[in-house]
């Protein structure tokens, strides 16, 4: 496992914390759409991201979801990091976008790394600041764009994440995370190829405008 961490958070810790990561830390694997954490779970560990893509989702009192962000390589959540020091319930909803792999670090040695190591003490305050520009992101994408500049950012945003101009997704799957219909992003879509911006296939949906 030293390897898979040092590949990922070498450039941001140094080797005695990345041997104590390694000590204390418990590998986990997640298929694609697995879900990681459930709103509502006790959370007794924060996730370091090996590899994989993982997005972040919020749900409203009906049940719909709504997309905050996507984690990647070397990311870890600052939500899950709030309700690890906080000893609350997690209030999103992690999936993982692809096959991924975390390594789950005990809440206890969160707090100890803190005040012994300066270089994870800057990874949380960075983490922090980094989730919420994303969320202010994603708040003047819903309060500024119109759905299918949201829809055209998504859809590339899902790109990059996966290094495929090809994305593998359905019209349902597109509506839940942009918290609209079926019929709504099918439309949208529908104009998005008309305008030259992307290719409509079976089941998958090539970006031409990255």
């Amino acid at each position: 496992m030293t390897k898979e961490i040092k590949d990922a958070y070498s450039f941001v810790f140094e080797k005695e914390l990345i041997q104590e990561i390694e000590e204390v830390g418990t590998l986990k694997s997640f298929k694609e759409n697995e879900r990681i954490i459930e709103i509502g779970d006790n959370v007794s560990s924060m996730p370091l991201l090996i590899d994989g893509a993982i997005k972040i989702l919020r749900e409203d009192k009906d049940g719909d979801e709504l997309l905050l962000y996507f984690l990647e390589r070397g990311d870890t959540c600052a939500m899950t990091l709030s309700c690890c020091l906080g000893h609350t319930t997690s209030e999103i909803r992690a999936v993982a976008e692809m096959e991924t792999r975390l390594i789950m670090i005990p809440v206890a040695k969160m707090e100890e790394w803190t005040s012994k190591y300066k270089t994870w003490r800057n990874f949380v305050f960075e983490s922090y600041h980094s989730r919420l520009l994303e969320m202010l992101d994603t708040i003047d994408t819903i309060a500024f764009l119109n759905m299918d500049e949201r829809l055209l950012k998504y859809l590339r945003d899902k790109a990059k994440i996966n290094q495929n101009e090809t994305v593998q997704i359905t019209h349902q799957q597109i509506a839940y995370d942009l918290h609209t219909s079926r019929v709504v992003i099918s439309r949208l879509l529908k104009k998005l190829e008309l305008k030259g911006k992307i290719s409509l296939q079976r089941n998958s949906i090539q970006i031409i405008d990255l």
